[in-house]
């Protein structure tokens, strides 16, 4: 684990099949590797629906956010999604600024994430 990130992941709906990836820390060019691997390791498990808990971040590099949109092709081609929950202000301003709620969905509560899945 790099220094700086933390990630735990969990598993809900009826049948645990949406994984939450919660990061803490900064997501930069550093750390990115470490989300990057969360992110395989639960497609690996054939978990395509992921949401991505950034209730405690702060920042994210483009190294960052290219992950995101990486593998969110390969999730949804598999019948899945990745969305983004609980954003920081200063996150959810570059979100914006990048115009990435063309491509990624944003819910203010991983709850609310959870139910968009249709559980």
């Amino acid at each position: 684990m790099d220094h700086g990130v933390q990630i735990n992941i969990d598993y809900e709906g009826a049948n645990l099949e949406i994984a939450i990836i919660r990061v803490t820390g900064l997501i930069d060019t550093d750390t990115s590797r470490s989300v990057s691997r969360a992110l395989e390791d639960v497609i690996a498990k054939k978990q395509f629906k992921v949401i991505m808990d950034l209730s405690r971040v702060d920042y994210i590099s483009s190294a960052g956010w290219g992950i995101f949109i990486g593998e969110l092709k390969e999730l949804r081609r598999q019948g899945g999604d990745l969305k983004l929950a609980c954003l920081t202000p200063e996150v959810d301003d570059i979100f914006k600024l990048l115009e990435f709620f063309n491509v990624l969905s944003t819910f203010d509560a991983v709850e609310d994430a959870v139910r968009s899945f249709g559980t």
